[in-house]
This record gives C-alpha cells, sequence and structure tokens, in this order.
C-alpha cells in the first residue's frame, strides 16, 4: 500500500485533464478581439496582413483547434443564411418575409437560421447577429428597423453579405425596400387629388425607419400643397392601436381623410370611425400602406401602397447568394373603396 506521501506523489505525477485554449485566449495573446480573431480565421479581406500573423502565431502558440464553428467560418460555407426579426410588429409582413426567405434559400439549396429579437434594442440586435456569425452563416438578412447601429453590428455585418429589408443600416449591408417616404407622400396625395383639404395621419412608432419615413412624406406632401399638417396621431402597427385613435379622430368634425401607416392600424381605424356612425369612405375616406393578403377583404376594400413583402424576402436572398445590386422597386397605389372625394357641404 502507498502511505500518504506516495499518495501524494502519485496524484501529482497522474495526468490532468487541460482546458482547451478558447476563442478568448487566442485574441488575449495576440492582442486582439474575439471578433478579429474569427474574422483572421475566416480570411476575412478587412484583418491587415500584420493582425493576421499575430492571430495565426497566437493559434500555434496555444495549441488551439478549430472546433466545427470555426472550419465552417474558415471555409465560408455554411450553406445557412440567417435572418433576424422582430418579435411584435405585423404579423403578416413578418411571416410572408420569412415565408419567402425560406423559399428562395431552400431552391438554392440553403437553409435559414432565424433570430428573433424581443424588442428595438441594440444590444439584442448585436446578441442576435452574433449568434449567427457563431453559426458561420453564409449571409444576413435584417427585418428590424433600428435607428441606431454600433460599431459590433457594423463589423458583422462588413464582414458577412448583408441586405435589409428597410431595416436597420449599416455601412456594409445593402438596403432592399420600397421607397417609404414616396410611400407616404403616394398616399397622402391620393387624398388630396380627390378633393380633401386635410389630411390627419396614424403613425407608426417614432423609433421605426419605416414609420418616420411615411409620416415625413405626409408632411412635405401636405407643405407642397400649402398645408399645415395637424399632429399626427401614434400608433404601434396593431389594429388596436388603430381602433384607440379612431376613436379620437371620430370626434372631429372636420375630419374627412386619415392615412394610416399601416394596414392593421387603418382596420382598426375603421371599426372605431364605424362605431362613431362615422362612414367610410362617405364620411372619412382611409388610406394605408403595406397592402397586405386581407386589405382587398375588409370592408370596404382598403386603399392602400403595396409591399410585397414574400417577394421582398425572395429577392434578399438572390441580392445575397447573386452579388449583384438590385433595383428598389417603386411605390404603387392599389386603388380601392375605402376613398372617395369629401361630401359636398
Amino acid at each position: 500500500m502507498l502511505n500518504n506521501g506516495a499518495m501524494i506523489l502519485a496524484m501529482s505525477e497522474a495526468p490532468r485533464s487541460v482546458r482547451q485554449p478558447s476563442m478568448a485566449d487566442v485574441a488575449r495573446t495576440a492582442g486582439v478581439s474575439a471578433q478579429t480573431v474569427s474574422r483572421a480565421l475566416r480570411d476575412s479581406p478587412n484583418v491587415n496582413p500584420e493582425t493576421r500573423r499575430r492571430v495565426l502565431a497566437a493559434v500555434e502558440q496555444l495549441g488551439y483547434r478549430f472546433n466545427n464553428a470555426a472550419r465552417v467560418l474558415s471555409s465560408g460555407r455554411s450553406h445557412t443564411l440567417g435572418l433576424v426579426l422582430l418579435q411584435s410588429g405585423g404579423y403578416y409582413s413578418r411571416s410572408a418575409v420569412t415565408a419567402g426567405v425560406e423559399a428562395a434559400a431552400g431552391r438554392a439549396g440553403y437553409a435559414v437560421s432565424i433570430a428573433t429579437i424581443a424588442g428595438l434594442d441594440t444590444a439584442l440586435m448585436e446578441r442576435s447577429l452574433s449568434k449567427l456569425a457563431d453559426q458561420g452563416v453564409d449571409g444576413i438578412v435584417i427585418a428590424v428597423p433600428l435607428i441606431s447601429v454600433t460599431r459590433k453590428m457594423e463589423e458583422i455585418t462588413r464582414d458577412i453579405p448583408t441586405v435589409t429589408l428597410d431595416g436597420s443600416r449599416t455601412e456594409g449591408a445593402r438596403v432592399l425596400g420600397i421607397d417609404q417616404q414616396e410611400a407616404g407622400r403616394l398616399a397622402t396625395q391620393h387624398l388630396l387629388d380627390l378633393g380633401h383639404r386635410q389630411v390627419w395621419h396614424v403613425a407608426g412608432p417614432d423609433e421605426w425607419i419605416e414609420a418616420r419615413q411615411r409620416r415625413q412624406g405626409w408632411q412635405e406632401c401636405l407643405a407642397a400643397a400649402g398645408i399645415e399638417a395637424p399632429p399626427p396621431l401614434e400608433g404601434d402597427w396593431s389594429p388596436e392601436s388603430g381602433y384607440r385613435q379612431g376613436q379620437i379622430l371620430a370626434l372631429i368634425p372636420d375630419v374627412t381623410a386619415i392615412f394610416a401607416a399601416s394596414d392593421e392600424m387603418a382596420f382598426g381605424l375603421i371599426k372605431a370611425l364605424r362605431e362613431r356612425h362615422r362612414f367610410v369612405p362617405e364620411d372619412v375616406s382611409i388610406v394605408s400602406v403595406d397592402d397586405i393578403a386581407l386589405a382587398a377583404y375588409c370592408h370596404p376594400p382598403l386603399t392602400t401602397v403595396r409591399q410585397d413583402f414574400y417577394h421582398s424576402g425572395e429577392a434578399a436572398v438572390a441580392l445575397l447568394l447573386g452579388g449583384g445590386d438590385s433595383e428598389v422597386p417603386e411605390a404603387t397605389l392599389s386603388v380601392r373603396l375605402s376613398t372617395a372625394p369629401p361630401r359636398r357641404s
């Protein structure tokens, strides 16, 4: 039997499990960030030769072994595309974009990894993009409308081909979508052309790029006609918010025309006006943006600026995989029965 001293000596000489060096260890040794290590291992052109040399030297010094994710990143061919969506917002647009991305990706032999964020927050966006980058996606479609971006978001979208659908703007991403300012102008001008002397606006959330641009188009169109814009009423894209603002607008006798920033809010508006015996379009004309499938089947059928979300998802994938530029589609108005000339006094 071994005495206590021999047992201690034997234990000290027994092989120990050694922790494998991580990408963070390589980053510390090379004096760079983990993101830079990832870019260097993927042979990104945005890493200068001296930095790449330091990273590779640290890899060799530490004996860092690529895991599966690192090998995918290095090869740059995971045959997976990333899609970032917002958990809230319009249900129809979210589902249609997803369907379009998945259909186009599937035809090209790619899978889709979806990252959904709970709110418009740059920290949540950073985590989602980092997650997709760690998975080694070959491209990213962003359908989240953050107005501000961070340095980390810029780095990821510079290294991985990225297309935004009227969403977050970064220097490295390409933007695909209709001119939202023109959509607001087109909707407002339609009501003015019918003879309405004022157009009220139920806007989307101020932190959304699309909402700001549509509101700007509305304001500029009224200003060009010499009309001072009334205060906009803000919704959150939901029918409920349109209904709440509709209850307010129904109490203003002079309201004869409303531009709603989305179809779903327009549905709520119509319900609120009808409950107050203000009928569409006899008493109030309503025009909106999106032209979702239900717009043609509500009562009355809705006049709206068309956005083809499914096609946008397909086009984003084509732009990622084809590498070419894509023309921004023009805003077009689908005229239906929710708009009409104002009643004569």
